[in-house]
């Protein structure tokens, strides 16, 4: 038998009705992992373990009285620490809001519990989902299992570290540049962006009302899409949330891409940001495997990631100050070097300079659909290089911006990120794909098509 800790969701649920594993058992195996490896990863800032334990024991009876509420019934999940969990700080990593005790559960916590998932604690996050691998905070940046000298990206770094090294099968994170690909890249699992409105973000702390996304992060594209049948949903209570029906985000898995028509957008990484020469490989790589399964593939063009990371930057900015700016007037030393200088250009941002950048979003926009009228999916860079050290503060700075993740921030065009190699320096490279909105289905069904082909997920860091 698998190993508990390297059990998908999938494999779980299967496990528990054919009473081979109880979820008291499973928790028991990866508290015990926690206990080991945390030290080393950093992923949690907070572990609930009494709360797990309790929550695995009511799973057990249900379970066992033949009274399961579904198929993460009794399924570990770890949050990223912006996200309220009732009873727990929600500190974003920083000094500003350590004592931040919530009230209450956010959306997604109360999707995850009524579908009897299993909440195991609070995992750290960059600073305010901004900062970066930061060394000045009140709990230390979570560390890449692959190498724990290298940095595991951000800002959703405890919930990529946690799902790569078999802490927990599921993680929730979140997404406004590119924060549940990045990890989902340098730590070589599967993180999905939603289509914007799709997942609820009441009670997750906001860095851009415009950009913000909760997306699932998961080892395998089937577990992805089971997480996210749980969280998807309208929420009128959230000014962003959609009106769709979109839902059953698994029912393509198995239907593979013969006669689905790819987008590649290769001046992403040939032209706009040179890729590191491996990157650049697997990506062609993936392209000639989804061929070999049956797509066409086709190059295509964009507007250049010069243009999307302007529109980002102004939006991002300029929402991220209406939200800080008292704390960064009366407690600028209480933030951590890396968040305050990302978050003080706000301060200088016009009116102007917004609405200019809503404008040209709605060209950007509008130049995507266009492609997505004549291809089922865009295949592009998710980042230009593997991740770098932790202690190379220039090179981390360097790397970071070098990434295709934003424009879909941007557009809020549902963008899936996923392994498609290892470097030789035994760090995870990485695809993404793109699809139109509301049809996550199709991305995850090509992404599961890959999967199945490659076997990269199989891959495990050398973590223990």
């Amino acid at each position: 038998m698998t190993a508990p800790h390297w059990l998908s969701a999938a494999e779980i649920a299967q496990a528990y009705a054919a009473r081979t594993l109880s979820p008291v058992e499973l928790v028991t195996a990866l508290l015990a992992r926690i206990e080991t490896l945390d030290p080393k990863l950093n992923a949690f800032i907070r572990l609930d373990a009494d709360a797990a334990m309790q929550a695995a024991r009511q799973a057990e009876a249900e379970i066992t009285a033949g009274r399961p509420r579904g198929k993460l019934h009794g399924v570990p999940v770890g949050i990223k620490d912006i996200i309220d969990v009732a009873g727990l700080p929600t500190t974003a990593h920083s000094k500003i809001l350590v004592g931040n005790i919530a009230k209450a559960d956010a959306v997604v916590i109360q999707k995850l519990r009524q579908a009897g998932a299993i909440v195991m604690g609070k995992l750290s996050t960059h600073e305010f989902a901004i900062g970066g691998p930061s060394f000045d905070l009140p709990f230390p940046p979570a560390r890449n299992p692959w190498n724990r000298d290298h940095h595991p990206g951000g800002s959703s770094s405890g919930s990529g570290a946690g799902v790569a090294a078999g802490l927990f099968p599921l993680a929730l994170g979140t997404d406004t540049g590119g924060s549940v690909r990045n990890p989902a890249s340098a730590c070589g699992i599967v993180g999905l962006k939603p289509t914007y409105g799709l997942v609820s973000r009441r009670g997750v702390f906001p860095l851009s009302f415009t950009l913000d996304h909760v997306g699932p992060m998961t080892r395998t594209v089937a577990d992805n899409a089971l997480l996210l049948d749980t969280i998807a949903g309208h929420d009128p209570a959230d000014p962003g949330s959609a009106p769709t029906n979109a839902r059953h985000f698994g029912r393509q898995l198995d239907r593979g891409v013969r006669n689905l028509r790819i987008g590649f957008v290769r001046h992403f990484h040939e032209r706009d940001l040179p890729a590191h020469p491996e990157v650049a490989a697997a990506l062609e790589d993936v392209a000639r495997v989804l061929q070999a399964e049956g797509a066409q593939v086709d190059t295509i063009t964009l507007p250049t990631l010069t243009e999307f990371a302007g529109i980002n930057r102004v939006i991002l900015c300029s929402e991220a100050w209406s939200i800080h700016a008292k704390w960064l007037r009366e407690r600028p030393g209480d933030y951590g070097q890396l968040a305050r200088r990302r978050l003080l250009p706000g301060a200088f941002m016009t009116a102007g300079d917004y609405v200019g950048a809503q404008r040209r979003r709605s060209e950007v926009i509008a130049a995507v659909e266009d492609r997505l009228r004549d291809y089922d999916v865009l295949l592009c860079a998710s980042s230009m290089d593997p991740s770098s050290r932790m202690d190379d503060a220039d090179e981390t700075a360097r790397t970071y911006p070098r990434q295709a993740r934003t424009p879909f921030n941007v557009t809020g065009h549902p963008a899936l990120a996923m392994m498609s190699g290892l470097s030789r320096g035994g760090l995870p490279v990485s695809v993404q794909f793109v699809g139109r909105y509301f049809d996550d289905a199709t991305v995850l069904r090509v992404a599961a098509a890959y999967e199945r082909a490659t076997g990269w997920h199989k891959q495990k860091p050398p973590i223990g």
